[in-house]
């Protein structure tokens, strides 16, 4: 049985043990009030002084001038008779009067040891009461104590962790920084340029560390990634703006279908060449600009259009409609400002976002631009179990637990909708 039905049990048990207390209160209260017998019969008190009287009372003898008279007769025949009547009598008053006064002490006694038993038990409630309310505060006490001195440890703990982690985000930075710094030495760059060279390379791999630290690993990104393949089936050549580490080119590898990238990070550009995948360094407007008309089956941007200024944002969507032939697709993914959660968590996170983009404004954009059949899929849904929970409704009216549960679903799509959103479109 589980902690809850344990203490449903517990409860039960008390509640019972308390009717059983109860109901033997009330059965001593009833049995304290008897009345004794001299309350009872009020009028024993002056039958006994009757018969105490007549007891003592003596017949009166026979007149002495009437010696052999009939009465003097009977007298001497019923004498004896009267006499043992007499002494019968007297014992009987005596033992009457002997029990009825040790039955109205003990009467007396008993009432007194039940008064006392009933003044015993009303104690005895209020006591266990007391008891119970010094042991839960002890308990409490106790408890506080320790999750105090938890707290510490884990305050304590956490300070360690977080100096850790920190250390951790500063090692992987001048890491990146150093095998930036390195490519580009071994690259032989002219010796003018190598310290320009040398920094946009430490710049760019300390961004590819934050992105390597917020965006996840590459099998976790190759994984989220994987659902847009299919989009690009049968429609190759596609680019891929902003690859990063090209985790969808090799996808679209994989598949099968011809893919190419260009990526502002020199260090990044370098690692995917590394790899094998066609990518070229440099800026993804300018790299547009110098593809053919309808030259492109695809384009797709994850996570780039949030980088642009209004202005570029424009011009790569009228770039990408004028590089795609007829029936080409764009998709472009990026933070879902829909969603608190995804604006505090994943947009404010990174310094280099320009601004966020709501779905209805990338929409109307790219309609702008030309693009037909515009439409958009929400991204990355937040875990049920870290969403707002419904209310029970048991012990509430139904109107009331209906309308609590809508405001919670409001909260819910205001707060935890999906983190990210892709546009898709037709050319």
């Amino acid at each position: 049985m589980d902690d809850a039905g344990d203490l449903d049990a517990l409860r039960r048990k008390l509640e019972e043990h308390e009717k059983a207390y109860g109901s033997l209160l009330d059965a001593l209260d009833r049995l304290a009030a008897f009345s004794l017998p001299a309350e009872q019969l009020p009028e024993m008190a002056l039958q006994m002084g009757q018969l105490n009287s007549l007891w003592e009372r003596d017949s009166p003898p026979p007149s002495p001038g009437l010696s052999w008279s009939p009465s003097r007769i009977v007298w001497n025949v019923m004498e004896p008779a009267l006499d043992r009547q007499r002494d019968f009598n007297s014992v009987l008053v005596q033992v009457l009067n002997g029990y009825l006064d040790e039955t109205a002490r003990l009467h007396s006694h008993l009432r007194e040891v039940v008064g006392t038993l009933v003044r015993y038990l009303q104690q005895v409630l209020p006591l266990v009461d007391a008891r119970d309310r010094v042991a839960t505060a002890l308990a409490t006490t106790r408890a506080e104590l320790v999750l105090e001195a938890f707290d510490r440890r884990q305050e304590a703990l956490a300070r360690r962790i977080d100096g850790l982690m920190a250390l951790r985000d500063r090692l992987e930075v001048v890491a990146a920084e150093v095998r930036g710094v390195r490519e580009t030495l071994d690259a032989g760059a002219p010796p003018p340029e190598v310290a320009r060279a040398a920094a946009r390379a430490a710049d760019d791999a300390a961004y590819s560390a934050f992105e390597s630290r917020f965006r996840g690993q590459p099998e976790e990104l190759r994984e989220r990634l994987a659902s847009y393949v299919p989009l690009f089936e049968g429609l190759s050549p596609v680019v891929d703006l902003g690859c990063g580490r090209g985790e969808l080119l090799e996808l679209l590898k994989a598949k099968g279908i011809a893919a190419r990238g260009v990526e502002a990070s020199a260090h990044a550009a370098a690692a995917c060449r590394a790899r094998g995948l066609d990518v070229s360094e440099g800026d993804l407007l300018d790299f547009l600009r110098g593809q053919a008309d309808g030259s492109l089956g695809g384009v797709f941007a994850a996570q780039v259009a949030e980088h642009l200024a209004p202005p570029a944002l424009r011009a790569l969507l009228r770039e990408a409609h004028r590089v795609l032939r007829p029936g080409g697709r764009l998709a472009l993914e990026t933070v879902n400002p829909r969603s608190v959660l995804g604006l505090l968590e994943v947009f404010n996170r990174d310094l280099t976002h320009e601004k966020p983009l709501h779905p209805d404004t990338l929409s109307f954009l790219a309609a702008a631009a030309g693009f037909s059949d515009v439409r958009i899929e929400l991204r990355s849904p937040v875990e049920p179990a870290a969403r707002l929970q419904p209310v029970p409704a048991d012990g509430l009216p139904p109107r009331a637990a209906e309308v609590l549960n809508e405001n919670v679903h409001r909260l819910n799509e205001l707060i935890y909708a999906p983190q990210e959103y892709v546009l898709l479109a037709r050319r």
